[in-house]
C-alpha cells in the first residue's frame, strides 16, 4: 500500500548551523552523468553512471539578525561547505537511520545569494547549492 509523509518538522545544517527555524523547502537533485558504454555488435544503448552532479535548492526567509540566514549564507558565497537534509531532527545530533536519512552535500559551492524583497511580504533567500559529494546517512 502506498503511503505519503507530511514534513512537519524537516531539519537543515549547513556547516553545523541549525538553519530549520528560517527554511521553508529544500530540494534535493541526485545525478549522474550518464555515460555511454554501448559497443559494436550492441543493438541497443548500454549506459553506466559518470561523474555525480548534484544541486540543493533551499529557501529560507530572510533574517539580518546577528545569527541568522544572512549572517550565515553571506560568508558562504564564493566558496565549498556542507550541508545535511533530514525529514526530520534526529534525537542525537548526527544519528540518522532508514527513516530520517541524512542526506549530505560535502564540498558544495554556493555561486550567488539573491534576496528577495517585495512590499508587504516576508523577504526571502533562494539559494542553489551546486557540485560536492552525495552521501546518504542511515545508521
Amino acid at each position: 500500500m502506498a503511503t505519503s509523509t507530511i514534513l512537519s518538522n524537516p531539519h537543515v545544517l549547513i556547516n553545523a548551523v541549525n538553519m530549520s527555524d528560517q527554511c521553508t523547502a529544500a530540494n534535493f537533485s541526485i545525478d549522474y552523468t550518464q555515460l555511454t558504454a554501448s559497443s559494436f555488435g550492441d543493438v541497443d544503448n548500454k549506459y553506466v553512471k559518470g561523474l555525480g552532479d548534484h544541486s540543493l535548492t533551499l529557501s529560507f526567509y530572510g533574517s539580518f539578525a546577528a545569527t541568522e540566514t544572512w549572517a550565515t549564507l553571506n560568508g558562504l558565497v564564493g566558496t565549498t561547505f556542507t550541508v545535511i537534509v533530514s525529514p526530520e531532527a534526529p534525537a542525537t545530533p548526527g544519528t540518522y537511520s532508514a527513516t530520517n536519512p541524512g542526506m549530505t552535500l560535502t564540498g558544495t559551492f554556493l555561486a550567488s545569494l539573491p534576496v528577495n524583497f517585495q512590499l508587504g511580504e516576508l523577504n526571502t533567500m533562494d539559494i542553489v547549492c551546486t557540485g560536492g559529494v552525495y552521501t546518504l546517512d542511515v545508521s
